[in-house]
C-alpha cells in the first residue's frame, strides 16, 4: 500500500500538498477534497446516490486528524468532518484529478450552477 511521506496544509491557498512513498506528489484543493469526500453525505449509500456539492469554492480545512495509521479525517470549515480519507483514496484523488475535476465542473454546469473559479 502506498503511503504519504509528507502532508502539508497550505491555509492561505487552501491546498493540501501530498507526497507518497512511490515518488508521486500532488496538490489537492480543499474544494476538490470537500466535493469528493468519501462520506455518505457526499457519496450516498450506493451507486448513483452521490450528492452534488455546490458553493464549496471557498471551503478550507480547519484541522487534520490521523485516523489510525491508514487515513486522515479532514475537518472542513463548513462543518463537514465525516469523511475518512484513506491513503489509497487520497492517492486515487491525486492520480484521477484531471478526470474528476472536469466532471465535477460539468455536473455543476448541468445543474445550473456557475463555478466561481477554476482552482481544482
Amino acid at each position: 500500500m502506498t503511503r504519504p511521506t509528507e502532508i502539508k496544509l497550505h491555509q492561505k491557498s487552501r491546498v493540501l500538498e501530498l507526497s507518497f512513498d512511490d515518488g508521486f506528489a500532488c496538490n489537492l484543493s480543499c474544494e476538490y477534497l470537500r466535493v469528493f469526500s468519501p462520506s455518505a453525505e457526499v457519496q450516498g449509500h450506493g451507486p448513483g446516490q452521490e450528492k452534488l456539492q455546490v458553493g464549496k469554492e471557498d471551503v478550507g480545512i480547519e484541522k487534520i486528524e490521523p485516523a489510525g495509521n491508514y487515513a486522515l479525517k479532514l475537518h472542513f470549515d463548513d462543518g463537514h468532518n465525516t469523511g475518512i480519507f484513506t491513503w489509497s483514496y487520497l492517492y486515487e484523488l491525486g492520480k484521477e484529478h484531471n478526470v474528476n475535476w472536469p466532471k465535477y465542473l460539468q455536473a455543476l454546469s448541468d445543474a445550473g450552477h456557475k463555478h466561481k473559479g477554476n482552482q481544482g
